[in-house]
């Protein structure tokens, strides 16, 4: 279906396709290899962190993160949003450690500080924290909690490249960050992600997960040289520390990557003015407009109900049906995921009733596409349509 206004438009741009078939002439080494290794580093320099490992999505960065703190930090309890994309909360049920849920702040979708705070104990190994679709998510003192009772910060940037806290990008605060290059995102290589990291054993588990968790994936030699000397029959080249996987990308991906990350401030410069815009238009008398948008960097534009309104509800989709806009409900991952299948038998029937802020954006929030290349003139149109709407 042709939409007017699409989720996503043109996010691998002519450039890109001309840098990657200047790639593939003369048949170059297409697995990992050095231009994985380049955006690695280039992507590290461009977040501010130490160390970066590309894999092959921001689901599988997700996977790998949580079987590195499993590793490092043992089993336990991991704090979760309920409002996320599923492979935050599958990653940690994958690992075997529980989750512990937690509503939202309706001014940034991301996870309740004061539900955080109070969810803390002697079993959490983590928070693991999502900054919806751009939002910023942290606090000072979220961040003084957590270092007070030496807990990590696992950061998901899957949805917010670019946005940050106190000036610094997020992704560059907790012990890892997780991003997403996927096609709809701030930055694509098609398919793939990163995990960020600035702790070196956490950097060395991470490289070695990634690939079936072979020792000679590590960096750090001393690592290398344990692992030998407590397996003298095995070839230093084969010693598999983990039972683990193999999400590594491609240089196809590296390629698409490095093209696109050199304009993303730019593009990211023009997503915040768009935002500003659409709030700015759209009816405060129907649609929530008071988003904290301090560091923000939102790939999507929010459209949240100031009220429970079925009928409302109902002629607002009808309308972005009939008028092309592509949208979905529910927001970042469809909603309250305590209401999704997975999930039953591990939480309580009914459990999804207890987080009313992430309850109202399941069926009366949603977002709709913001990008570069969406002109000014379009987003008044948009938002003409939307505020059409009856209330």
């Amino acid at each position: 279906m042709h939409f007017k206004w699409p989720l996503m438009e043109d996010n691998v741009s002519r450039e890109d396709l001309d840098v990657l078939i200047a790639f593939l002439q003369g048949m170059p080494r297409l697995t990992q290899s050095a231009n994985v290794r380049a955006l690695e580093g280039e992507w590290s320099q461009w977040l501010g962190v130490k160390h970066s490992v590309f894999v092959n999505s921001g689901a599988s960065a997700n996977l790998i993160t949580m079987a590195a703190l499993k590793h490092l930090y043992g089993p336990g309890e991991v704090i979760v949003p309920t409002l996320t994309w599923v492979s935050d909360i599958a990653s940690v049920l994958q690992n075997g450690f529980t989750p512990v849920f937690v509503d939202i702040n309706p001014r940034n979708l991301c996870m309740d500080e004061d539900q955080v705070i109070a969810k803390l104990s002697d079993k959490t190994r983590a928070v693991f924290l999502t900054y919806v679709q751009g939002f910023n998510g942290l606090s000072e003192r979220l961040l003084a909690e957590l270092a007070r009772r030496g807990i990590p910060l696992i950061e998901d940037v899957c949805e917010s490249h670019g946005a940050t806290f106190q000036g610094k990008r997020l992704g560059s605060f907790g012990l890892a960050s997780n991003f997403s290059f996927y096609f709809a995102h701030h930055m694509s290589t098609v398919e793939g992600g990163m995990v960020c990291t600035n702790d070196d054993a956490f950097y060395d588990a991470i490289r070695m997960f990634r690939s079936h968790g072979m020792v000679r994936e590590a960096e750090n030699p001393d690592t290398r040289a344990r692992y030998a000397a407590e397996n003298p029959e095995l070839s230093p080249d084969f010693i598999f520390a983990f039972p683990a996987f193999n999400v590594r990308s491609t240089e196809i991906n590296a390629v698409l990557g490095r093209s696109q990350l050199r304009r993303l401030d730019a593009c990211n410069d023009r997503r915040r003015e768009n935002f500003a815009l659409f709030l700015s238009l759209i009816d405060p008398g129907k649609f929530r407009t008071d988003f904290n948008l301090e560091g923000s960097c939102n790939y999507a534009f929010n459209l949240v109900l100031n009220r429970p309104d079925e009928a409302l509800r109902e002629r607002l989709e009808t309308k972005m049906c009939e008028s092309g806009i592509e949208f979905r409900r529910g927001s970042a991952g469809g909603g309250n995921q305590l209401r999704q299948p997975y999930l039953r038998g591990i939480v309580p029937d009914g459990e999804y009733s207890k987080y009313p802020e992430v309850e109202h954006i399941h069926f009366f929030g949603y977002y709709i596409g913001n990008y570069p290349t969406l002109a000014p003139e379009r987003i008044v149109e948009l938002c003409a349509v939307l505020n059409s709407v009856q209330g």
